[in-house]
């Protein structure tokens, strides 16, 4: 899997490389069981500072998409909780459906994007 990350971005590196992993994980080209790089591995491969890379992988623990294990080092390890991941992003989608009402994007244009998005990324 190629990381790419945009130093110009608004969105913090840890939380696009954060997202980078779930999106490749979603369009399985990291499957369930494989190990990620180590922290230093992914920092020296991208060009980012270790502490950078060790709270991604932080935060992708805590969303159960992967276990830190001291031998392996980060797992993909899918904790599959459907009822508490809708409310999650039931939650999510609520304040990005109201910012995108308040730049006049209406039902239509929503669903038709989720659809492109779905078809683009193989999801």
């Amino acid at each position: 899997m190629v990381i790419e990350i945009d130093f110009n971005s608004d969105v913090a590196i840890y939380m696009q490389l954060r997202n980078q992993i779930v999106i490749g994980i979603a369009t399985a080209e990291i499957r369930e069981g494989e190990t990620l790089p180590s922290v230093r591995q992914m920092a020296e491969k991208i060009g980012i500072n270790m502490h950078t890379v060790n709270k991604a992988y932080s935060v992708l623990r805590q969303e159960g998409l992967v276990t830190i294990d001291r031998r392996r080092g980060a797992v993909v390890t899918i904790d599959v909780d459907k009822i508490q991941a809708l409310e999650e992003l039931k939650g999510q989608m609520l304040i990005l459906l109201a910012k995108s009402s308040c730049k006049g994007i209406t039902r239509k244009e929503v669903h038709q994007l989720i659809d492109e998005i779905y078809r683009e990324r193989q999801l």
